[in-house]
Formats: structure tokens, C-alpha cells, sequence
């Protein structure tokens, strides 16, 4: 079944804190869509790629008011693979919400309203999924923006920290975030996060090194 031009596929409508970006701690409603033509190795939403719910654009912007929340974070799977994501931004940027969009960056971000901060996912090589990096969109980002590396690995550090400088980031948008992998099974050794703050200081960079505050909180439970 297709959604019409008022309706999207939603995987899930929820409030929480949010646990990423500049926006980190604030009280969020996360509306996430379903679907994505990405597979990164590292994905922890992999249960937002299939099934959803066909819902009405009007009912999804009446779920996020109940919460009564001020912040609004539209994300995925990788919500701009529906083209009537679109419109939902502008809703939301219209109600007076605050509005992010986390994005993988492999598609066009041009058509977003200029009123939401975009928060685009630049793959590392160990996502497995590097060339499917729409670099084109470097030209669009704003000071509203925000990049973001998810780093695994010194090859991915080393990738960020010549990607940062090619495309002058920090001159460009209000953060670059690098963001150590979180690893998906339990028990499993984790990315030393000491390393990768260690790099940054050493190399002087232009960074934000965030760590996901909700899966320090929650774990790794579906909804956070």
C-alpha cells in the first residue's frame, strides 16, 4: 500500500530526553518514520526499516502536541526516503515547534524547510555504507545545521578529521559532533571512548564529542 500525499509510514510517536546533538538533554517528542535504503553496520533502529502504520500527517502533528513538549525530532530509519516528510517539517516548523531532522545524508536535503536544524549522519567507513554519502548536500548546510561522524575506529576518526577540513565544517554549521559507535550486542567490547577524546585534543579539533546520553540511561531498549 502507498501513502497518499498527506499520509506517512510511522513506526512510533514518543517522548523522551533527547540524547544527541546540541539539543542534548531537552525534553523531545522523536516522531519516527519507517524505511531506509541504507544498512549500516552499526544501525541500532533496525526495526524502524520495515512495517510501520499509514497515518495521516494531521494525526501524527496531533500526537506530538499531546505531549506537550517544545522540541520536536523527526528521525528513522532515514525519514527524508519518504518525500511527505517534507510537508510534516514545515507542520511542525508552523506550530512553533523546534524542529530537528536526523538524517543519513544520503539523500537531497535542499527541499527542508529552512526553520528545521538538520542534523545529517555522514557515514564513516565502517558503516559499510560511505559511498552512499550525498556530498553534494555539504553545499546546502547552514549555521542552523549539524554534521555528525559516527566513529568506530581510528580509519573513521582519520576519515572525519580530513572530511571536517575539506569541507571547512566548523566554519559552516553551528556543531560537528564525532560520536563513538555504541556496540549492539551485550557483553560486546566497546569503542574506547578515551581514544577518540584523546585524538580530538591532540589533533586541536573543532569538535563536539558527544556521547548518547539515552543508551547511558535506557540502554539499548526500542522507543529511546
Amino acid at each position: 500500500m502507498l501513502a497518499s500525499d498527506s499520509t506517512l509510514r510511522l513506526t512510533e510517536v514518543f517522548c523522551s530526553l533527547q540524547g544527541e546533538s546540541s539539543w542534548v538533554g531537552e525534553r523531545t517528542v522523536f516522531v519516527r518514520l519507517t524505511g531506509c535504503p541504507l544498512r549500516c553496520t552499526y544501525c541500532d533502529t533496525a526495526y524502524a526499516f520495515h512495517g510501520g502504520d499509514i497515518v495521516a500527517i494531521d494525526e501524527v502533528l496531533g500526537q506530538v502536541k499531546k505531549h506537550a513538549a517544545k522540541y520536536v525530532c523527526v528521525t528513522g530509519g532515514e525519514p527524508l526516503a519518504q518525500p511527505n516528510c517534507v510537508h510534516l517539517l514545515r507542520h511542525l516548523c508552523d506550530m512553533g515547534f523546534n524542529v530537528s531532522l536526523e538524517t543519513s545524508g544520503a539523500i537531497d536535503i535542499a527541499s527542508v524547510d529552512s526553520r528545521v536544524k538538520r542534523i545529517v549522519d555522514l557515514k564513516t567507513p565502517s558503516s559499510g555504507e560511505q559511498q552512499k554519502n550525498l556530498m553534494a548536500n555539504m553545499q546546502h548546510l547552514t549555521a542552523r545545521d549539524e554534521v555528525k561522524f559516527v566513529i568506530g575506529d581510528r580509519q573513521d576518526y582519520d576519515w572525519s578529521k580530513a572530511t571536517l577540513a575539506q569541507y571547512s565544517l566548523q566554519d559552516t554549521v553551528a556543531h560537528v559532533l564525532f560520536s563513538p559507535v555504541f556496540p549492539l550486542e551485550p557483553n560486546a567490547k566497546a569503542f574506547n571512548y578515551r581514544d577518540l577524546a584523546d585524538w580530538i585534543v591532540a589533533d586541536n579539533l573543532p569538535v563536539r564529542m558527544q556521547l548518547q546520553q539515552h543508551k547511558l540511561i535506557w540502554g539499548d531498549q526500542p522507543g529511546y
